[in-house]
């Protein structure tokens, strides 16, 4: 089995401030998919630990934030 190499390509589209957020019953999450293979994909989803949208969409950029930096700091493309 082979090691591959993880890399990040978030996107948030300007046009939709809430790209990666959901709503559910009032608390906001953090919902995105990471690919572990070529072959495979797995849904992540997250509480935000919020109602407050404004601090949803910080958590969120706070969240994509660290991890291309572990991917940065491991030596892998962001």
């Amino acid at each position: 089995m082979t090691n591959q190499a993880e890399r990040s390509a978030i996107r948030i589209a300007a046009e939709n401030p809430n790209h990666h957020l959901w709503n559910n019953h009032g608390t906001w999450f953090l919902h995105y998919t990471v690919h572990p293979t070529q072959f495979t994909k797995e849904r992540i989803r997250r509480s935000m630990g919020t109602k407050d949208l404004e601090l949803a969409r910080s958590r969120r950029d706070a969240y994509f934030a660290h991890i291309a930096g572990k991917n940065v700091a491991g030596g892998h493309a962001a």
